[in-house]
C-alpha cells in the first residue's frame, strides 16, 4: 500500500511539472487579430442610411500571415465587397500563425 501511494505522489509531481512547464503568452492571438481587423474596417464610407450593417466573416491565414477571406455572410452586397476589399490578402501581425485554421469574426458597421 505504501508503494502505491509513493507511485501516485510521483505521478502527480510529474504531471504538475509538465503543466507548469508549458510556455503561455498573456496575449490571446485571436483578440489581437480581432483588434487588427477592427482597425482595418474602421474607416468606412457607409452613410447614416445604412446604419447597423452586420456580417459574419470566415477567413484563414496563409503562411505569409495574410488574411484569406473565405466567405462573408450578409444581406448587403455592398458590405460584402467592402469587407473583402479591406481584408483579403492583407498582412496581419500575429506571433503564432496557425496556417489553415478557420476563423469566424462578427462584423458590425455603424455609421
Amino acid at each position: 500500500m505504501r508503494k502505491l501511494s509513493l507511485v501516485f505522489v510521483a505521478a502527480m509531481l510529474l504531471a504538475t511539472g509538465n503543466v507548469l512547464a508549458n510556455d503561455t503568452d498573456g496575449v490571446e492571438p485571436t483578440k489581437n487579430l480581432s483588434k487588427q481587423i477592427s482597425k482595418m474596417l474602421s474607416d468606412n464610407y457607409f452613410s447614416d442610411e445604412q446604419n447597423d450593417l452586420t456580417a459574419q466573416v470566415r477567413f484563414t491565414l496563409n503562411s505569409d500571415g495574410e488574411i484569406v477571406v473565405l466567405s462573408v455572410e450578409t444581406e448587403s452586397s455592398r458590405l460584402e465587397g467592402f469587407v473583402k476589399s479591406r481584408l483579403n490578402y492583407k498582412k496581419v501581425d500575429v506571433s503564432t500563425i496557425e496556417e489553415g485554421k478557420l476563423y469566424t469574426v462578427p462584423v458590425r458597421i455603424s455609421a
